[in-house]
């Protein structure tokens, strides 16, 4: 069986082989028929993060647009993150089309553009721990750059690349598109690596001698906490299979650990914004009587 690989900036991810491409029988799902439980649970993610992680990513979006009197300077980033993992969270229905049923090449374009888009995320949770990392490590310097546009202006520069990268993928011919991506994506994850360790090293020894943190910062680090968690558990297990892809057979590494690591990956389209409302304490926000009369959910420590 020959194989290879569809949309990744860091590892492979599956694209139709040459005898589907030239109009041949074979599916996805017949090429890993011997190995097909991987698969099974990344199809079982996929559908998590449809019915899981479209509805939750709206609540999010609906929760921003309600409090956004009352909101943190990261909220603009995590509105664009919603809308990106929405977007994401439509293609299962394609997929397991073209995983089980479809033979033809032409769906692969679409689900390529989809999985660029969603390699683009963690560009938009970089420039969270950065907004989050100026505001506890640097108060100063924050609060002149609190009012300025520099964020409408980093997230026009991600969408930029998001769509760039997207239609490149579509494309599928530019020489070391793959290569430039990856660096792209270690840099990203090193940032929000180094970032949030630092926020949380500095928000724990605020208030020395105190058993209780400010509650502010204590909304801060739960925030700082959740994005280190989804670094660790969703975006940690691709990165980490960098050095040791030659370790494994093609058809293990195709039909198995591509989508077990790269399932932890998407899922994180259901798991980021469940995180976001139980921080929100959504339960509350959703009484339709009540109102919020100054809450004081932003997670601005100055």
């Amino acid at each position: 069986m020959e194989v290879f690989n569809f949309n990744s900036s860091i590892l492979y991810i599956h694209k139709p082989s040459n005898n589907s491409i030239e109009g041949g029988d074979i599916t996805v799902y017949e090429q890993c028929k011997d190995m097909p439980a991987a698969l099974i649970f990344y199809v079982i993610l996929q559908f998590i993060n449809l019915f899981l992680g479209v509805p939750a990513n709206l609540m999010v979006l609906w929760l921003l647009h309600k409090n956004k009197g009352d909101s943190s300077t990261s909220d603009i980033f995590i509105l664009h993150l919603a809308i990106l993992d929405t977007f994401f969270c439509l293609l299962p229905p394609l997929e397991l089309a073209n995983i089980f049923f479809i033979t033809i090449s032409g769906t692969w374009y679409v689900i390529r553009f989809f999985y660029a888009v969603k390699d683009s995320s963690p560009l938009f949770l970089s420039c969270i721990c950065l907004d989050r990392y100026m505001a506890v490590l640097h108060p100063i310097t924050f609060t002149e750059l609190k009012d300025r546009s520099h964020r409408t202006v980093c997230i026009a520069m991600v969408w930029l690349v998001t769509l760039a990268h997207g239609t490149a993928k579509c494309v599928d011919n530019i020489p070391n598109i793959e290569k430039a991506f990856t660096v792209m994506i270690l840099t990203c994850f090193t940032i929000m690596l180094i970032c949030n360790v630092a926020i949380l090293r500095a928000l724990r020894q605020s208030g020395p001698g105190r058993d209780e943190m400010h509650p502010v910062k204590k909304r801060a680090f739960k925030m700082v906490l959740i994005i280190l968690a989804i670094i660790v558990f969703n975006y940690f297990p691709p990165v980490a299979l960098v050095p040791f892809q030659d370790q494994f057979s093609q058809d293990v590494f195709y039909c198995y650990i591509d989508y077990v690591a790269f399932g932890f990956m998407d899922i994180s389209s259901s798991i980021q914004p469940v995180l976001y409302l139980s921080r929100e304490k959504i339960p509350q926000v959703l009484s339709c009587c009540r109102k919020d009369g100054g809450s004081g959910d932003s997670t601005d420590p100055s």
